[in-house]
């Protein structure tokens, strides 16, 4: 379990600990909470526990083995080979995880969407080489799996990736540059980490989801329709091409894709309150707006760039939504800092896992030179009327 201490994590320990007969958790991972770390470790008892930043590491328990950076956690999978890896790390540190799991061939319970958007065309094939399987965690990439199973792809005219629209859906656009960190944070839908809330916020989580899409079930960018879904209880549809429609539906809560996910392919039984369809007599969507939300355009840029502008465009907006967390520029900032790194350069071949860390180190530098030219005025703290 990596990034234990996080959203995902935390609501995956929490299945597992109902699921002892079935599941032995042998690795936990956190960045810096150490004391998140420790207490999971307490709990589940695995034989190793790693902590990826540059903290102390905790007391653990008799027979825990302690690991520590980026390294640290490589070797720890190659200690406690597991048979399934729960990557919910935030952001492009959790590429590396992602294709020690592939390249060992076992099984990637995959809420680190980051790994497939900067490293799709070189993960995708090395999990085909090694019989690995990627089971999605995200709700929508979930959904879509569900409904394409044993489906032909060239029955599939089309997925339709839902999105809530975040907290400025019905936001007037005139006030997005006074647009708060407090305000993008709070989500009306999902509770979720800083970096993912914000992304929901510009939409730039649904940008990756595209991407995401596109390398997991290999459809053409003219297959990925992105819809607005403010209810978030369809999580996403297959259309296919006898006119035939698939839409996966349940609550919000995120347990559900991630015991699907566990459990796979057997389906676990989950104590509860599921979707009511009579709760939930009218299901409304709404036209994707591109206007309110030009990061989704991005998406469909790096597709057509191919190489590593997944990559270029994964570390812009690391950092730039970094930068709007701290006062350091607008919230519109985020999105145009993306789209300037994006625009920087033409596309490189992805041959290995370093060409991917060499564009996301290079993205990274840009974007930070470009936030230091360029910071926030004053006004941008202020509370939107």
């Amino acid at each position: 379990m990596l990034g234990c201490t996080g959203s995902v994590g935390q609501q995956a320990l929490s299945i597992l600990l109902g699921l002892r007969e079935r599941f032995e958790v042998v690795l936990l991972a956190a960045h810096t909470s150490a004391v998140g770390l420790a207490a999971a470790a307490a709990t589940h008892q695995p034989l190793a526990a790693c902590l990826t930043g540059d903290v102390v590491m905790p007391r653990l328990p008799t027979g825990t083995r302690a690991f520590a950076g980026a390294a640290g956690l490589l070797a720890a999978l190659e200690q406690t080979a597991p048979d399934l890896v729960l990557n919910a790390i935030t952001g492009a540190a959790g590429l590396a995880a992602s294709e020690w799991t592939l390249r060992a061939g076992r099984t990637l319970a995959l809420a680190n969407k980051e790994s497939l958007v900067i490293a799709g065309e070189y993960l995708m094939p090395l999990a085909k080489r090694s019989g690995a399987k990627i089971l999605p965690v995200d709700s929508e990439h979930c959904a879509i799996f569900q409904c394409l199973h044993r489906e032909a792809r060239s029955a599939v005219r089309k997925v339709w990736l839902t999105g809530s629209g975040g907290p400025f859906r019905q936001r007037p656009l005139a006030t997005f540059d006074s647009i708060t960190p407090a305000e993008a944070l709070r989500h009306p839908t999902w509770t979720m980490g800083q970096r993912i809330t914000i992304g929901s916020a510009t939409m730039m989580n649904k940008a990756f989801e595209v991407l995401e899409a596109h390398w997991l079930f290999d459809l053409a960018p003219s297959a990925i329709q992105v819809v607005l879904h403010a209810q978030s209880i369809v999580h996403s549809m297959v259309e296919f091409v006898d006119g035939s429609m698939l839409a996966q539906c349940g609550v919000p809560d995120m347990r559900v894709p991630i015991l699907f996910c566990l459990g796979y392919p057997d389906r676990l039984p989950f104590a509860f309150e599921p979707f009511d369809p009579l709760r939930w007599r009218t299901l409304e969507f709404e036209p994707f707006d591109g206007q309110r939300f030009p990061a989704v355009a991005l998406a469909f840029e790096a597709l057509r760039l191919g190489g590593d502008a997944g990559a270029r465009l994964n570390a812009a907006d690391e950092v730039a939504t970094a930068a709007f967390l701290a006062n350091r520029i607008p919230f519109l900032a985020i999105t145009t800092t993306a789209a300037d790194v994006l625009a920087a350069r033409p596309a490189r071949p992805i041959h290995s896992l370093q060409d991917v860390l060499d564009a996301d180190a290079e993205a990274r530098r840009l974007a930070s030179a470009m936030i230091e030219a360029n910071p926030a005025p004053a006004t941008t703290t202020t509370r939107a009327p």
